[in-house]
Order: C-alpha cells, then structure tokens, then sequence
C-alpha cells in the first residue's frame, strides 16, 4: 500500500461528486434492500478513487435497454442481480471463459465497443471460505439446491479439487441436469445428484455442508431445507450462501450438532471487492477488505 492509500484508509475522504466522478452501479429487481453501494463506496473512499456507486431498478424486460443506457452515459461498470444474472449475457461484447461456463455474470466492465461479462460470485465464495480456513481441495461436500446460486457453486467444487459433491435437490431431474452440465464443462465426474429426501444415502462420513437456496431467507427465518438431526450429525462446517438473518436457522443446527457455521456476508464483501478490482485496475489489501467488512457486519448488530 502506498503512503497516499495508507492516509486514505485511516482517513477515507468525504464523497464529493464533480464532472470527474466515474459512476458504477447495481441493475436487478429489487435492489432496494442492497449492501453494495455500502462495499463499493466505502472502497473508493479508503482508496481515493473519485467514484460513485449507485442501484438502478431496472423492470421486467428493460435489461437491454438498461445496459445501453448505462454505455451511453459512461458507467464505468455494472454489477447485476436477480433475475437477469443469465438475461444480460446476450447483452454483452464479451464474456470472460469462467462466466460462460457458469452461465451466469454478475460484473460488467467497460470495454471496446460494450461490457465485458465476468462472474465475480464464484471467486468471491471461494475467497470467502479460504478465510474461515476452508479448504475445498480433497474435501467431500455436500451443496443444498440446484438453482443458479448453487451450479455456480458446483462448479468452484469441481475446479477447486473436491473430491466429491452430494447435490441433493427437491427435483431430482434438475440436480441431474446441473450435474451432467458441470462435470461436463469441468472434465470431472465429481457431482453427484440426489433428491433432499435421500439423503441418508451419502456414505458416512463429515462433510462440509453448502447450503444454497433461498430457504431461510429474511422475513422467513425459520425455514431450512433438512430439519432432521440425523443430517447434521454428518457435517463437520456449515456456510450459507443467505447472510440476512446473520444467523439462520440451518446455521444453528449445524452448530447445536457441534459443527462450525459461517453465513454469506464475505461471500457478499469478496465478490464485491472483485469487481471493484476489475473496474479500477487495482488490488484491494485485505485490511481494506476487513475494515469493509466491519462496516457491513454493523448492519447486523
């Protein structure tokens, strides 16, 4: 860190907005209740970057036009969230190889012509766990759902060396679908799909437990996918994708069958503090990213 970036992070400027601010942002629907601009722009005040970030509501197919109007005007970059995480990519000059295989961007970043799609969600996870010092080389998982969320954690399983990951889905025929997919995409014959119900059928054993679906998500904070003890007493560590509640009702199981437990809120730092990397050809020092953290974990107390 440079003696100028030092100064900033123990004195982050106050945000003034002039002819020369670049501006980035959120499109989705809904983004009223997002934390990004929190990450975003407390980083360009740490950093000194002459940067704003703000969350564009963007309606039922407007996403094209969302996305030409934000080169029109400049935007440096995008972010985008549910629904249009797979909509936006026939928008797009380019799509970085880790994104098209996902099938899903997350991060757009300016460039010739248009915006390059990257897909920061995955490297963000694993930035997230490696953290809580966990590891998922030789590990054996097993990974709650099938949606969008939980492909693209599938596919860090298997690029990152897991050795075997138990998709257990409600549907069965979608967790087969997601896993013929990625181990396709990966070359690896390492996601196995199994219907929620089956569940006892994983070999014995501890596993590190990925829960990731929307179950438990704020105002529903009761709901968990498994309630029955006997599946808890199979996982060593819990992580939830949901970081709102900060404590969710999957966590708690996991911890009161004596496994550790973390939510999503660094998954949520991680992959912001990627793009913000991205956009601004920078590297982010991990007491940036922490003293970020601390701000967000306030929206929690």
């Amino acid at each position: 860190m440079t003696a100028q970036q030092q100064k900033m992070s123990l004195n982050p400027r106050k945000m003034e907005i002039n002819g020369k601010t670049r501006v980035c942002g959120l499109i989705g629907n809904p983004v009223e209740h997002t934390l990004s601009p929190l990450i975003h722009n407390t980083l360009a005040g740490r950093l000194g970057h002459d940067l704003a970030y703000v969350p564009f509501p963007v309606a039922e197919d407007g996403v094209k036009a969302a996305v030409a109007g934000a080169l029109a005007l400049g935007i440096l970059g995008l972010n985008v969230t549910v629904p249009y995480k797979s909509e936006v990519i026939a928008c797009l000059s380019e799509i970085d190889p880790l994104a098209r295989d996902i099938g899903a961007v997350n991060t757009l970043v300016r460039c010739a012509g248009g915006y390059k799609g990257y897909n920061t969600d995955m490297e963000g996870l694993y930035r997230a766990m490696r953290s809580e010092g966990i590891e998922l080389a030789g590990q054996s998982v097993i990974l709650l759902g099938a949606g969008g969320a939980a492909r693209a954690v599938a596919y860090l399983c298997a690029v990152k060396g897991a050795d075997r990951v138990w998709m257990l889905n409600r549907t069965f025929e979608k967790a087969r679908t997601v896993a013929d997919e990625v181990n396709g995409r990966t070359g690896r014959n390492v996601i196995c799909p199994m219907r929620t119900e089956d569940y006892a059928e994983i070999p014995d054993g501890r596993y590190l437990a990925i829960q990731g679906t929307s179950v438990g998500l704020f105002p529903h904070t009761q709901d968990v996918v498994i309630e029955e003890r006997a599946f808890y007493e199979k996982i060593h560590t819990g992580f939830d994708l949901i970081y709102n509640p900060w404590e969710t009702r999957f966590m708690q199981l996991v911890r009161a069958n004596g496994g550790r437990a973390y939510n999503g809120l660094k998954m949520l730092l991680y992959q912001g503090i990627i793009a913000y990397e991205l956009w601004n050809d920078t590297q982010v020092s991990e007491e940036d990213a922490l003293a970020v953290y601390d701000r967000l974990r306030t929206k929690f107390s």
